[in-house]
């Protein structure tokens, strides 16, 4: 049986987690129950505002054995484009808006024998709905939380009361620094979660490799887009129609071709869903998105619109 593509959903309440945290719950506009997802789930939410329709993906950081809600949490961006700066400054309670239904690419492993999980910031989240899960499967996993204080650590006493001595917090502000040495010393089957900062992702990830964790054995979710260090420019062709773009260092292929009056498709705009992606004709692509194959990448025949650029003067795109 099919099933529509948004679920409508109404703001039911509005919690201010940290000064620049809010969680929001979201209940079903239609009928009394949501579906059901898996621990690391995320929703795309659909806000239409005046002449624009604003797509994010967030994490639902609810219990995932409720239906009879949703519950994400959603930091305010100094340089926000429009996603966080309207759900903390226009979002209110009675709210309606759409969501897509559930989607889970941070999933928990059902082969683990422990649960390694390390969160900076934001990328807590996703962690929620994950150590509810474990703990209703009596699975065994360990929290590690950085934060720069106490008071802007996001959830802290509902995490210390549920979980107690299951979770070790970092405070920089007080010179505590999350380091990787915790990964040392796990028991065989170990596997590891990581989610925050690009900075933070590439760290832990890369040092899980070091210490001899098989690559299925590690696992992350980034926050935000990757930095692409010293961007060129690069110009662009479009195939079907003969135009040609100019992509400046400052700006990504997609807000060029959406600028461009360009029907893009698009959705996370983090490089993780694959909404965005085109077919490339020629050129060769400098690929920055976790949703391609390695060997999708080397081919170039493929690239995602949001973060990758390119590694010559010009593309020419099956657009």
């Amino acid at each position: 049986m099919s099933h529509p593509s948004t679920i409508r959903v109404v703001v039911g309440e509005i919690h201010r987690e940290t000064p620049s945290i809010k969680r929001f719950i979201l209940l079903p506009a239609e009928g009394s129950s949501l579906p059901a997802f898996g621990g690391g789930a995320h929703v795309t939410t659909i806000l239409r505002t005046e002449g624009s329709v604003i797509q994010r993906p967030y994490s639902l950081c609810g219990d995932p054995h409720r239906t009879d809600s949703y519950q994400i949490a959603v930091r305010l961006r100094e340089n926000s484009r429009g996603g966080s700066h309207y759900w903390h400054h226009r979002v209110r309670e009675g709210t309606e808006l759409e969501i897509g239904w559930p989607v889970n690419r941070f999933p928990l492993s059902r082969r683990a024998k422990h649960h390694v999980l390390c969160a900076a910031g934001i990328g807590i989240t996703p962690f929620l709905s994950m150590m509810a899960d474990l703990e209703a499967k009596g699975a065994s996993f360990e929290l590690h939380y950085a934060a720069p204080s106490r008071s802007r650590c996001a959830f802290y006493s509902r995490i210390r009361s549920r979980y107690g001595d299951r979770c070790r917090f970092y405070f920089s502000g007080n010179g505590e620094r999350m380091t990787p040495e915790p990964l040392l010393d796990q028991r065989i089957g170990t596997h590891l979660y990581f989610c925050g900062p690009g900075s933070m992702v590439r760290q832990f990830s890369g040092a899980a490799v070091r210490f001899g964790y098989p690559e299925k054995s590690i696992h992350w979710e980034l926050f935000s887009p990757p930095v692409v260090c010293d961007p060129e420019p690069f110009e662009v062709e479009l195939k079907k129609s003969g135009r040609l773009l100019h992509v400046p260092k400052d700006r990504s292929l997609l807000d060029v071709l959406l600028r461009a009056g360009v029907k893009a498709p698009h959705s996370c705009r983090m490089g993780r869903c694959g909404t965005c992606a085109v077919s490339v004709l020629e050129g060769e692509v400098d690929h920055r998105d976790e949703f391609l194959t390695g060997e999708e990448k080397r081919a170039h025949h493929r690239m995602l619109t949001c973060v990758s650029r390119a590694q010559c003067e010009k593309l020419v795109l099956d657009l």
